[in-house]
């Protein structure tokens, strides 16, 4: 059963596990379940998806139970209206907090301005020698993008040299390796902690909370990195 996070006659959200696709894509390649079929068996009645979230991310995930609400929130999240609040944890140690505003290529080749902001929450250094370093290094970070690009996150953390571990379309292969052959882990950290708009019809304003329980690869990445987690369970 997926943990619902909130539940009213127009929306419904979900605290999305990692690994579980959201729906058939040609991009994701085919899997045995998805999140939107999942939730519409769960729910008894066809829901329709606001946005995506990749694969291997977890946390809010966010549908409609009709069209006309489908038609004001999607207009919410291409007017900037909504706040998407991910943790990460990225290679190396961040700038305490940084804005990148860096623009990216669609999948159809297609530039578009692309914004986020992040703020550094812990740090790590474990006694793990990479390349010629002794040691290796990691930064726990808040991520809010203000626009919402195709794998937008992945791409602006490589384009400042701080990959999200695991990644590995837009990561840091030979650290992903690293964390194969030490840990066994190959997942990727990120998790979509919380999801912030006003109610299209009551104007109420609306926050859900993920808890990071959904995704325990994050949650063992952060314990061999003593990040202190807990306000994130």
């Amino acid at each position: 059963m997926l943990e619902i996070l909130y539940h009213d006659e127009n929306l419904i959200a979900i605290n999305k596990p990692s690994g579980l696709l959201v729906h058939k894509s040609y991009y994701a390649g085919e899997a045995d379940e998805y999140a939107v079929e999942k939730l519409t068996q769960q729910m008894d009645r066809k829901v329709h998806l606001v946005h995506r979230l990749d694969r291997k991310t977890s946390g809010v995930l966010l549908f409609t139970f009709d069209k006309e609400t489908l038609k004001l929130m999607s207009d919410q999240f291409m007017n900037r209206e909504v706040e998407k609040k991910y943790i990460a944890i990225l290679r190396g140690w961040t700038k305490e907090e940084e804005t990148i505003d860096y623009d990216l290529t669609n999948e159809n080749q297609i530039v578009q301005n692309a914004i986020t902001y992040y703020r550094r929450l812990q740090t790590s250094e474990i006694d793990l020698a990479f390349l010629k370093h002794p040691t290796s290094r990691y930064s726990l970070v808040e991520a809010i993008p203000e626009t919402g690009r195709f794998h937008q996150l992945r791409k602006h953390f490589k384009h400042i040299l701080h990959p999200i571990l695991g990644c590995r379309k837009h990561g840091c292969n030979k650290q992903n390796k690293l964390w194969r052959n030490t840990f066994e882990i190959t997942a990727m950290p990120l998790h979509s902690h919380q999801l912030n708009f006003k109610h299209p019809y009551t104007q109420q304003n609306i926050s859900i909370n993920a808890s990071l329980n959904v995704n325990p690869e994050f949650l063992q990445i952060g314990e061999i990195l003593s990040f202190d987690l807990k306000d994130y369970l």
